[in-house]
């Protein structure tokens, strides 16, 4: 007599399914985004999501290592890229303009979004953690320059550092209310006009040079 055989667990493609959750979180936020919903949009039963990624917290933590690491790699590429804190800057706001209103995901910031109305204090937390570690690589940039005299001595680095993070969680916003690559592209050209310029720079002919933001001057 035949043994019948037992079940074999659903299979699927665990990058895609990744892909779907992030989409998930990124439109809807932490929050706004059940464990029916992830479900459907990932195509597997509950007991596959929590066999492969654990509960829902557990997945969206995975989820934003893998944003880190694909759609929201660009602002760590261009500090570490640009030869000079300036372009960092400007290419770290360019390329948001960009990426912000992309076709084919969620507009803004996964990281920024997700945080909307999120109660769950863990989560809170990380996000905060992970904004403020942005900040910082952003800050740590800035000394850079002021270092290579590229800015004044007297900028406000952590000012300064702030100013720019607040462009680009406002670009993130505006995206998300319907701004076009245009429009947040101009916004960038704003803040950057806004840039702190050492004296031999202010000194030389045609610099274009903005006013002194964060300098104290």
């Amino acid at each position: 007599m035949a043994t019948k055989q037992r079940g074999r667990p659903r299979s699927f493609d665990r990058e895609t399914a990744l892909e779907k959750a992030m989409r998930a979180f990124w439109e809807n936020g932490y929050e706004g985004t059940s464990v029916s919903e992830l479900t459907r949009e990932m195509g597997i039963g509950a007991p596959s999501l929590y066999a492969a990624f654990g509960d829902k917290r557990s997945l969206f933590e995975e989820v934003v290592r893998v944003y880190g690491t694909t759609h929201g790699a660009g602002p760590g590429r261009a500090l570490a890229e640009e030869p000079t804190a300036h372009a960092a800057v400007e290419r770290l706001l360019r390329e948001a303009a960009d990426e912000f209103t992309a076709p084919g995901h969620p507009h803004g910031c996964l990281v920024i979004h997700a945080a909307t109305n999120c109660t769950t204090p863990e989560v809170e937390q990380a996000l905060r953690d992970q904004r403020g570690a942005s900040l910082a690589a952003i800050e740590d940039r800035l000394r850079q320059g002021v270092a290579a005299g590229e800015l004044p001595e007297a900028t406000d680095t952590a000012a300064l550092a702030r100013y720019v993070g607040a462009v680009f969680q406002g670009m993130s916003q505006q995206s998300r209310d319907g701004a076009t690559k245009a429009d947040l592209e101009a916004i960038a050209a704003l803040a950057m006009a806004a840039w702190p310029v050492s004296e031999p720079a202010r000194r030389g002919v045609g610099t274009g040079a903005g006013r002194n933001v964060g300098t104290g001057a």
